[in-house]
Formats: C-alpha cells, sequence, structure tokens
C-alpha cells in the first residue's frame, strides 16, 4: 500500500471497524446480560424460580432480532465510515497528486505551471507557494531571454560599426581621418562601458562585488557629481541645483554610490526638456523604526508611465523602446543603481507622473 489515498482510508477504516466491534460486543454482552436478568426478576415476582439464563422462545426471538438489527447498524456505520474515509484522503492526496505533476512539469522547464486548489488548508497555503514560485520562475526566465536578446543587441550595434568602417577603411571605401577615428573610439568606449556595467551587475547580484567601506560624507559626494555634470546640463540647457542638509557620515564606498549619483542625474538630465530643472537632496527621516538617510533626485521632464514604472529596475528596459544609446544609455543604468544600494543596505524607490517629471529617492541605513 504505496499510495496515501490507500494508507489513509485503510486507517480510519480500521479505526472505525474497531470502534463498531468494540460497541457491538458490548452491546450485544450488555442486552443478554441484562434481559437476562429482567427475565429473572419477572419470574421471581410471579413466584417462579429464577432461572438465569433460561429463557422462552420468544424471548430468544427478540433477542436474535436486536443482535440482528445492531448488525445490520454496524455494518451501515462501517460502509459509511469507509466511504467518508476515501473521500477524506482523497481531498488531501488529490491536491497533493496535482501538486506532484505541476512540479513534474516545473523539471521539465515548462514554467508558469499553476494548480487550482480552493483550500484554506496547508495544502491550499502550499499550493499558494507553488503558484507563485512557478510564475516568478516563469519571469525570471523570460527576462534571462530578454538580457541575453538586449545584451546581444547591445554588443552587436558598436561591433557592426567598427566592424564596417575598419573594412571600409582596407578597402580604401572610407577615409582614414580624425573624425573617423573619433568614431570608432567613441564606440569602442562606449563597448567597454557596457561590458564593465555587466560585470559590475552581474557581482553585485550574485554579492560578490567588493566594496570598499569608509566614513564618508554624503553630500561631498552629492557636490562632486554634480560638478562633474554641470557642463552636460549646460549643453542641454537644464538647471542642476543641490539641495543638501546637515546629514551624519556613513560608512559606504564612496565610488559606488558616486556611480548612483552619476546614473540618477545623468538619466534625469537626459529626459529633461531645455529650460527644465533637476535637483538632488538629502535630509535624514525615521521609516519603519530606522532611522534612513535619503537622497532624492527629481526633475520636471517627460515623467514615465504607470505601465513602465514597475520595470524600471530591470535590465535593459527601456520605456521608450525606439530611442537609441545616445538618446538614452545602455538600459542597465537604473539596474546598477538599485544593486549598489541594495548592496549598502538600502533600497531605491521610483515616483513619477507622466508628463510632470520624475523622483528617485536612494535610502541609506543610518549606523547608529
Amino acid at each position: 500500500m504505496h499510495s496515501i489515498t490507500a494508507r489513509i482510508t485503510g486507517l480510519m477504516f480500521l479505526s472505525i471497524l474497531l470502534t463498531v466491534v468494540v460497541l457491538l460486543y458490548l452491546a450485544n454482552h450488555q442486552m443478554d446480560l441484562h434481559f437476562g436478568n429482567y427475565l429473572a426478576a419477572q419470574r421471581s415476582g410471579t413466584g417462579m424460580m429464577p432461572m438465569m439464563g433460561s429463557m422462552g422462545s420468544a424471548e430468544q426471538a427478540f433477542l436474535d432480532n436486536i443482535h440482528r438489527s445492531l448488525y445490520w447498524v454496524g455494518g451501515f456505520i462501517l460502509l459509511i465510515g469507509l466511504l467518508a474515509s476515501y473521500l477524506l484522503a482523497r481531498s488531501i492526496t488529490v491536491p497533493i497528486r496535482k501538486l506532484g505533476e505541476a512540479l513534474a512539469a516545473v523539471e521539465m522547464g515548462q514554467y508558469g505551471q499553476t494548480v487550482s486548489i480552493d483550500t484554506r488548508s496547508e495544502v491550499g497555503k502550499l499550493a499558494g507557494v507553488f503558484n507563485r514560485m512557478s510564475c516568478s520562475l516563469q519571469e525570471q526566465v523570460a527576462l534571462r531571454r530578454r538580457l541575453l536578446a538586449d545584451v546581444a543587441h547591445e554588443l552587436r550595434t558598436p561591433l557592426t560599426v567598427i566592424q564596417g568602417n575598419l573594412e571600409g577603411m582596407l578597402e580604401g571605401v572610407v577615409d582614414k581621418n580624425d573624425e573617423t577615428l573619433n568614431s570608432l573610439r567613441e564606440e569602442t568606449e562606449y563597448l567597454s562601458r557596457i561590458v564593465t556595467d555587466l560585470r559590475d551587475l552581474s557581482l553585485a547580484e550574485a554579492g560578490q562585488l567588493s566594496l570598499e567601506k569608509s566614513a564618508t560624507d554624503v553630500n561631498l559626494l552629492v557636490h562632486r557629481a554634480v560638478s562633474m555634470l554641470e557642463p552636460l546640463a549646460f549643453e542641454r540647457n537644464v538647471s542642476l541645483q543641490e539641495d543638501v542638509t546637515p546629514v551624519p557620515s556613513l560608512s559606504l564606498d564612496s565610488r559606488r554610490i558616486s556611480q548612483v549619483f552619476y546614473n540618477l542625474l545623468t538619466n534625469a538630465i537626459r529626459y529633461t526638456p531645455e529650460n527644465g530643472e533637476v535637483c538632488i537632496s538629502t535630509r535624514t527621516l525615521s521609516r519603519s523604526g530606522n532611522d534612513w538617510l535619503q537622497i532624492s533626485v527629481r526633475d520636471n521632464g517627460c515623467g514615465i508611465a504607470a505601465a513602465d514604472l514597475p520595470f524600471i529596475f530591470e535590465h535593459f528596459y527601456r520605456a521608450d523602446k525606439a530611442r537609441d544609446k545616445k538618446s538614452g544609455g545602455s538600459g542597465i543604468g537604473l539596474a546598477i543603481v538599485k544593486q549598489l544600494v541594495e548592496i549598502h543596505g538600502g533600497f531605491v524607490e521610483a515616483h513619477s507622473e507622466l508628463g510632470k517629471g520624475c523622483q528617485f529617492d536612494v535610502f541609506l541605513p543610518i549606523q547608529q
């Protein structure tokens, strides 16, 4: 009996069988004893000698009928118990069997399998956890495939440009002048930047990115990032401002956190129209019982649609699918921001309304 259904059914049936047998035995024994005593009492009351155990045919027929009725009742109870045991066992094992079949499908690579178990029991909770896990696996596989396709696309574009220009130079079709060489240098720098970002991102996600932490003045990092990006803001005719308040020093990797500020400010400047404004601010606050340093980067640019907002921290995700690398970068800047902030024990949030700009909030824990 390897089936759980058979085991549960057999166990329940044996319990009911034992109960019925004991009850029948006790009922029959008590019936014989008390009915015999009753007859003896009746005979002694009429002047007859009490004769225990001796009874007439009518009395014996009455007892036989009672015994037969008890046997029928016992058999009926056993039948009902067997049916109830089987149904109870199936209510437990059928959902488990469905879970097993879905797990086997997931094992074969058929992600996204779900089981419809409408129960609040432990099995139902287990099914809910499995359904969420299966859907998450399906999403992760889809993201991985899209990541590979996006990486191939991002690497193919500069490589195609470099290859085409080099072949043109070798064939004498493209002039070997400074402009062409500068263009090739820009493509190789872009290619190198993508590879470096992908390496940092993969190490951060694997928890293997080394950090060189030291006591750091975050306001100083903010000021340096603003100074470094002022030429880009001036070129795009965007006002770049900082609004900092006194904050405590934190144990951070200043180079990685500067990269966070650089990525956020660069995105904000790129998507803010002329005469727009980008501002980065710092402040301390308490949230969920902990003290945090909040760094906010806000702009009054085009904003992000609500449908795109949950996905902006994913690899190579672009709300504007048509934009190129010159207007939108590689598409992994925000993914790197998220990972770098999280390995420092913080988190990042994005708020936006289409047509009214965006605000990115970085929260870093203040260690007492």
